[in-house]
């Protein structure tokens, strides 16, 4: 399956293909170009466009795109839940109080960016680990029963 979306990604664009490629498919393939090349990337290579304006996972309904692909896909994992609103909280500037691992996240993906630039893929290649760390402290958020 291939996926399109905006070049130069931080916190949503690079959050999406860690989900993609652990709850989804794992070979999924990514590719980052000008946002108005999207449209017409996509339909060329068949590939489903994601983090883009009007488009279905995207940000839609109050949903950063992470969220709209968990709906999409019916992912229901709980700590994928707590870790979608970390990633909303981070992605989403009006709603970076939703939860206090937000402004972490946000911060971290922003230095990815600054470090790494429209290397997007090597970005993934470094956050990815990242993701599976805060998923797996998710895991633990999640099954803990009281505060």
């Amino acid at each position: 399956m291939k996926w399109v979306t905006r070049k130069n990604a931080s916190v949503d664009r690079i959050a999406c293909p860690w989900m993609i490629r652990r709850f989804i498919d794992p070979e999924a393939e990514f590719l980052y170009v000008a946002a108005p090349e999207v449209a017409a990337v996509a339909e060329r290579e068949g590939a489903l466009p994601y983090d883009v304006a009007g488009v279905e996972l995207g940000h839609v309904d109050g949903r950063c795109s992470f969220e709209s692909i968990m709906l999409k896909y019916g992912l229901e994992d709980p700590a994928l839940k707590r870790l979608a609103e970390i990633v909303h909280g981070a992605d989403v500037s009006a709603d970076l109080a939703l939860t206090p691992e937000a402004a972490g996240l946000k911060a971290i993906a922003h230095g990815f960016a600054m470090l790494h630039g429209e290397d997007d893929h090597r970005k993934i290649e470094l956050e990815t680990p990242m993701y599976d760390a805060l998923y797996a402290w998710c895991q633990h958020q999640a099954g803990r029963s009281g505060p």
